[in-house]
């Protein structure tokens, strides 16, 4: 089960080797060395960024509720949030870190070279329901319909709906609960089980990426 589904801007973003890196072109006959060295540098900056904007949030709305500050800020955010209560707020403002979210993009785009991406900007295979939204459609029919997935602005645009949709999905209620609790990603992703109908081979997969591309540096 997925729920997440870009444009791209023909922006250029150079690797330290001078060679410029496109984020809507892939280089033909890339090596997994040029491969990765290219999803780091069009995503890393961006995931750490939008975090670490993410945790300031964080860090801020928990000082409030610990003081009894910005009461109508409080309000909102539970509403928007979908939060029961305030406790239940800070689980659903509180980021997961980087190496989550660089082994999900890295797993979902391909290491940023799926059609979705080059497209779309769209990193984390995000699912469109709504006619109305930006959307681009892929070969894949559930249930005899066609199926879409969304069309971002910008890498930035789509790492942020991808933290939202886990903050405010029921179906990552558990995922919350744990991520909240616990620092060992390895423990965090088990509950990430509903993210993909591969399930466990999912979670295995996000296991090897993050432990063989030591993804918790970034953490």
């Amino acid at each position: 089960m997925k729920f997440f589904t870009f444009f791209l801007l023909p922006v250029f973003l150079y690797a330290s080797h001078n060679q410029p890196y496109k984020a809507d072109v892939v280089p033909k006959k890339m090596t997994v060395d040029v491969k990765k060295d290219r999803f780091y540098y069009l995503i890393k900056p961006t995931v750490l960024k939008v975090y670490k904007n993410l945790l300031k949030q964080y860090e801020t709305v928990k000082e409030d509720i610990k003081y009894h500050r910005n009461p109508q800020k409080i309000k909102r955010l539970m509403k928007e949030y979908y939060a029961k209560d305030e406790q239940d707020l800070l689980k659903r403002l509180y980021p997961h870190p980087p190496s989550i979210t660089l082994a999900q993009a890295a797993v979902e785009s391909g290491w940023a070279t799926s059609r979705f991406f080059r497209e779309a900007n769209n990193l984390f295979g995000m699912w469109s329901n709504k006619k109305t939204e930006p959307r681009i459609e892929t070969p894949a029919r559930r249930k005899g319909k066609k199926v879409w997935l969304r069309r971002f602005d910008s890498i930035e645009e789509s790492v942020k709906e991808y933290y939202e949709i886990l903050a405010k999905n029921r179906a990552f209620r558990r995922f919350r609960d744990i991520r909240y609790q616990n620092k060992n990603v390895y423990k965090v992703i088990k509950a990430l089980d509903r993210y993909s109908e591969r399930r466990q081979r999912y979670i295995r997969t996000l296991h090897s990426v993050i432990k063989y591309n030591k993804l918790t540096k970034y953490d």
